[in-house]
């Protein structure tokens, strides 16, 4: 049994305005930049999380907003050109950029994919989309912990690459995000539905 969102979607189809090319493009340009800026602003934390920065919030609700194509575009792009600028001004490896596209970007197609199936979903989806980037950043960081790849010091064994990258786990902090998302969906919804994004 379909919810009112999906039925309200079938019948609306026909009738809905379609965002065009340029509509695309900016909206890309535009949350590529958001989510470029959110991602150079960390706010200060314990270890072993030590800063987490706004960006989730953003592109966790773009995705439910736009069309999943676009915010992965935006994500992605807008992840890579923060991380770099940080890498830039804070140093890190040249490996972190890229980290953000593997990790992030996918987030954007796991809640697309629930985007309309109701908020219940979306909201699991948006949980698993963040235990996603979590292991995406773990899994990589323990094999380049543990073979010394891309400045993260000398060849270990696996045992003690795994116990460096497990300060990872701490990237479910950003599950705190998950709130601040669907109170930017409820406030850009509209503005959204105007573009064609939304039925």
């Amino acid at each position: 049994m379909g919810t009112y969102a999906e039925s309200s979607f079938h019948e609306d189809t026909a009738s809905r305005r379609v965002p065009s090319t340029r509509s695309r493009l900016a909206l890309v340009a535009v949350f590529s930049a958001v989510v470029a800026v959110c991602t150079t602003i960390a706010i200060p934390l314990p270890p072993p999380v030590f800063e987490i920065t706004l960006a989730p919030a953003v592109y966790l609700a773009l995705a439910a907003l736009a069309d999943r194509w676009d915010a992965f575009a935006a994500t992605a792009l807008g992840g890579f050109v923060g991380e770099l600028f940080n890498v830039a001004t804070r140093g890190g490896s040249p490996i972190y950029p890229f980290g953000m596209v593997w990790a992030r970007g996918p987030e954007a197609l796991i809640v697309a994919w629930a985007a309309r199936r109701g908020r219940r979903t979306l909201a699991g989806a948006m949980v698993a989309a963040t235990v996603y980037e979590t292991f995406a950043f773990l899994v990589p960081d323990w094999l380049f912990y543990s073979y010394g790849l891309f400045e993260y010091g000398s060849p270990t064994s696996l045992y003690t690459g795994l116990v460096s990258a497990l300060p990872d786990l701490a990237t479910l902090a950003d599950l705190a995000f998950i709130p601040v998302a669907f109170a930017i969906i409820a406030a850009a919804g509209p503005t959204f539905r105007r573009l064609g994004y939304m039925p």
